[in-house]
Parts: structure tokens; C-alpha cells; sequence
């Protein structure tokens, strides 16, 4: 059996940069677990429900402990709904909304809190355990024999850079003489960073030209410094219900987003046979899961017209971009030189003379990859476009949108969204606040980041006995009150 879901509501921090979201002096008590309850209570906020009417949560994150979940989850209440704890690298976001999903579908639950959050360490990846097998480790030693001769013999940037720069050789030397240049790469940075500028959330929010990208330092290979996302501290969240669920609080009507198509696929042998560098970064697994998620919607890429895309690294992009069937086999790099990824005349130029507009939100190489809030932050960002919120950055007569977040090791999930109503967005005069929900927040969040207050988290956490003064003493809006608000905007 199984039943339509819907994302009942969204919520969000600004992403930054781990130096900059350290404790320190204006907001001494920055952790992962009061941005992660930070996102939650504006996810709960938006869908005007209560942590009570929550009864299964799903935490996902990279960097932490086990139960970190429970952590979070327990500063709204400890009502004794189950709580997973979900580790899949840069998919962990998704992949827990692909777990709610599932719960949804199958009827074991009616609504379901997933949050998304994680506080990163300044610079490239670090690997935490050394003592003991890496679960990348196979991929790594086959990326190690795929190095391009000029680069063999340099110290390694790091293994996250060295798999990039070698699937970016890959690509020039297969598609090279059809036309593809370093510059290609380049420009999908400059359009990420252009399109970021109009996202309040983005950790990266300043314009860079082709040339600028291209003449930063370089990394590893032909990837440059402003081709690899940022480090980020950060966190989203959002709530997934039922069909069910939605018709007992008819005010989420007009805000809810559904699940038009959701599949998550793992790697096959071609990840390592024959050796390709391109397959290393889990490009098949795009392939199949876009291929699922298209089915199940019964759409195809034409109907696509906003694409959240996980560009961890420009290559990533530009592969991902053929494997959702945007671009044709080594044509990628023509949509992004037509302009067929951003906005402008017709939405540039993509396949059958129709373009998409992929990363509105500035991408992660703008707004910045916390991995595991990413998945999270990329349905925000869609559901936003499809109530018509988004304005600084919205596409008339929107209908679907397409997320697409991978971790390598691997998972992919790509998920498609429609209007529960199935149509396409209206225009923003014609649409009313109080028809859409963007009365419960007072604001429009997709516009304008701000800060929680002690009365917000009291206005949504656990009324029915589930709370614990213990369990939220340090929160910093309970500590700081009404101050809170002006000590995170500092």
C-alpha cells in the first residue's frame, strides 16, 4: 500500500564558514544542536504545528557522535517518538527525507521531523579514524592509478579535490575535441556565486567572473580554489505528512509541496570496472536514481524547470548535469556556454531550445555544503519556489522541481516536487499570505534570514507533559531570552 506525502513545512540557518560560526564573543553558545533546533523550530513554525504533532524524527549529520539526533530532537521534547540517527555522508539529508518518505508511504507514520544539520571543520575533509578501514578506501587506491601524468608525484591536496581533478581531466579528454574547455568549469562557478547573491542564506554571497574562478589558486589538476564548496556550519529541517495528516489541518492546504517522485540508488560494478574517473564520483548512481524518479512522477527532464544540484566541486555539476538527463553524453559543457543553466531570455537554451535554472540558491559552492543539512537545505530552497515565496529568484509558471544530492561511497537520492494542488506557480500579486502560510511566520523566510526567539521555540515544542527543563537549560534563547535574537544576527 501506499499513499501520497507531503512537505508540511521548511526551515533553515544561514550557512557559514567554521571560523566564522565558532563560539566567540557575540554568540557564545553556537553549537550543532541549537541550529539544528533552530531549523526545526522554523520548520514547525511554517507548517503551524507543535512538536506533539510530530510522532517519528530523523536526524542526519557526518560530523558527530552516535545519537546526536536524540541530542536535538529532546530540546523540543522528549515525547518518546522514535528518533534515527542517519550517516550517508553528503547525502545524509536526503537520504533521511527518503526514510520519511518510506514511513509515510508505507503507513507507519503520519508525520515525520527531519532535520539536517552539521558543524564542519575549517579547510578539506578530514578523515577522523585512522585507525581503521576506510570505507572509501577502494575508490581512493583506484583514483590513485587515474592521476593525469602532469599531476603524478605532487603532494595531494587532499582526496576529495584529487577525485574531482581526475574526472575533470576525464571529461576534457573525451569531449575536448567537440569543444569542452577548462573555462566551462570555470563558468559553472561564476553562475553558482551570481545566483547565491540572491539568497539571504548563502555563506558565499558575492559575484566572481569566469576569469577570477579560473585565475585562483589551483588546487589539484585544472580545479581551482572558487571551484570547490566552501566548508559550512549550518543546519535545515523539514516535515513530511501524509495525505491524512494534511486533510485534518486544512490550514497546510495552500503551502504543502508534494512528493511528486523519490529514489535513492547505490553503486554498481561500473564504479570501478572498466576504470573511469567519472564513474568514481557516482555519476551511474544519478543516472539510475534520476531515471526512477522520473518514473515514478511520470515526467521527464522537459518538465523540469528549477534543478537543486549537488555541486560539491564544478565537475560534479557539469556530470550531473547528463546524468539527469539535462544534457546529452558529453554536451553539458554546451548547455552551460549557451546559458542554458541560469537565467535569461527563454531560461536559456537546454534540450529541445528549453533551458532549467540549476542552483538558484547559489548551489553548495555559494551557499555552502554542511553535509548534513544539505538535503535539506536543497528541498527548502525548492519548496519555497514552488509556493511562489522565492521572488528574488523565482521562474514564472514553475511546476516541477528537481533535487539532486549524492554522497560518494556511496548513495544518490533525487527527489521531484510539485504544487500539492498540481499546478503551476501562480504569479506572486496573485498569491495572498494568509492563503499560503507565510502568515504563521510573520515574514517571508525565502527573502529575508532571521533569528529564532524564546517565544517561537515556546510556541512549538511538546505541550503535552514531554518537556524537560534539563534537557533544554542551555539552549541559548532560553539562557539570553529576548536577546538571543540580536546576539545571532550580530
Amino acid at each position: 500500500m501506499s499513499q501520497p506525502t507531503y512537505i508540511a513545512g521548511v526551515g533553515m540557518t544561514p550557512f557559514k564558514s567554521p571560523k566564522n560560526s565558532a563560539k566567540s564573543a557575540r554568540n557564545p553558545d553556537s553549537d550543532y544542536f541549537d541550529l539544528a533546533v533552530e531549523a526545526a523550530v522554523k520548520a514547525l513554525l511554517d507548517a503551524g504545528l507543535t512538536y506533539d504533532d510530530v510522532d517519528s524524527g530523523v536526524g542526519c549529520y557526518v560530523f558527530g557522535d552516535s545519537t546526536c539526533a536524540q541530542r536535538v530532537f529532546y530540546a523540543l521534547g522528549m515525547t518518546g517518538i522514535p528518533i534515527t540517527n542517519v550517516n550517508n555522508y553528503c547525502s545524509s539529508g536526503s537520504t533521511g527525507l527518503y526514510l520519511a518518505n518510506q514511513a509515510i508511504r508505507s503507513g507507519q507514520s503520519e508525520c515525520v521531523l527531519v532535520i539536517g544539520f552539521d558543524k564542519m571543520y575549517p579547510g578539506a575533509l578530514p578523515q577522523i579514524f585512522n585507525d581503521r578501514t576506510n570505507p572509501l578506501s577502494r575508490i581512493l587506491d583506484l583514483s590513485k592509478t587515474l592521476i593525469p601524468e602532469a599531476d603524478k608525484g605532487k603532494k595531494s591536496p587532499g582526496w576529495t579535490p584529487q577525485l574531482y581533478a581526475n574526472a575533470q581531466a576525464e571529461y576534457l579528454q573525451r569531449y575536448g575535441n567537440a569543444g569542452a574547455k577548462n573555462e566551462h568549469f570555470a563558468k559553472i562557478t561564476s553562475v553558482n556565486r551570481a545566483h547565491g547573491v540572491n539568497n539571504p542564506y548563502s555563506q558565499l554571497a558575492k559575484t566572481v567572473s569566469t576569469k577570477e574562478v579560473m585565475n585562483s589558486p589551483v588546487i589539484t589538476g585544472e580545479i581551482t580554489r572558487l571551484q570547490c564548496c566552501p566548508s559550512s556550519t549550518g543546519a535545515a529541517a523539514a516535515i513530511v505528512c501524509s495525505e491524512q495528516f494534511l486533510k485534518s489541518h486544512p490550514h497546510l492546504a495552500g503551502s504543502a509541496v508534494q512528493i511528486a517522485g523519490q529514489a535513492m540508488s547505490t553503486d554498481t560494478p561500473l564504479l570501478f570496472e572498466p576504470p573511469s574517473a567519472i564513474e568514481l564520483i557516482g555519476s551511474n548512481m544519478t543516472r539510475l536514481a534520476a531515471k526512477e524518479a522520473y518514473k515514478q512522477a511520470n515526467i521527464t527532464p522537459r518538465d523540469v524547470t528549477i534543478v537543486e544540484l549537488h555541486d560539491c566541486f564544478t565537475t560534479n555539476e557539469m556530470c550531473a548535469l547528463e546524468g539527469l538527463g539535462l544534457a546529452d553524453e558529453g554536451k553539458a559543457w554546451k548547455l552551460v556556454q549557451d546559458g542554458g543553466i541560469s537565467y535569461g531570455p527563454g531560461g536559456g537554451v537546454g534540450l529541445d531550445g528549453k533551458g532549467w535554472i540549476v542552483n538558484p540558491s547559489g548551489g553548495l559552492i555559494s551557499k555552502g555544503h554542511p553535509l548534513g543539512a544539505t538535503g535539506l537545505a536543497q528541498c527548502t530552497e525548492l519548496v519555497w519556489h514552488l509556493r511562489g515565496w522565492a521572488t528574488t529568484r523565482a521562474v514564472d509558471q514553475t511546476k516541477y522541481c528537481l533535487q539532486h544530492n549524492m554522497g560518494l561511497g556511496g548513495a544518490t537520492v533525487v527527489t521531484i516536487y510539485k504544487r500539492a494542488d498540481g499546478k503551476p506557480v501562480p504569479k506572486a500579486e496573485d498569491i495572498k499570505a494568509e492563503d499560503d502560510g507565510r502568515h504563521r511566520l510573520g515574514y517571508n523566510p525565502a527573502v529575508e534570514a532571521r533569528s529564532i526567539s524564546k517565544a517561537d521555540w515556546e510556541a512549538v515544542k511538546s505541550r503535552s507533559g514531554g518537556s524537560s527543563k534539563w534537557a533544554t537549560a542551555h539552549l541559548p534563547w532560553v539562557i539570553h531570552g529576548d536577546d538571543y535574537q540580536e546576539r545571532a544576527l550580530l
